[in-house]
């Protein structure tokens, strides 16, 4: 019995231990990030998205957290327009 409360504290520790560092964007700094405006279509999301991964990439010498950083902004803008429609 110790050992199973032993080791659903541990995955309860991980579990929240991988919410803290999970970092969310709010839709302005996904705008931000993009360099877009408020009302941006779908292709303008993608067309900004394309322009900022290719600097930030990591193949291009930069790096994979910003990499991440631009692709949830794409992913979080893009959802936010289809929940509009």
């Amino acid at each position: 019995m110790a050992k199973l409360v032993l080791i659903v504290a541990l995955a309860a520790g991980v579990y929240f231990w991988w919410l803290g560092r999970r970092t969310r964007l709010s839709a302005g700094e996904a705008r931000t990030l993009l360099g877009i405006d408020a009302g941006a279509s779908e292709n303008e999301v993608r067309a900004a998205h394309r322009r900022v991964i290719q600097r930030v990439h990591p193949d291009a010498g930069g790096s994979s957290e910003l990499a991440k950083r631009v692709n949830a902004a794409r992913d979080l803008l893009l959802a936010e327009l289809r929940r509009r429609h």
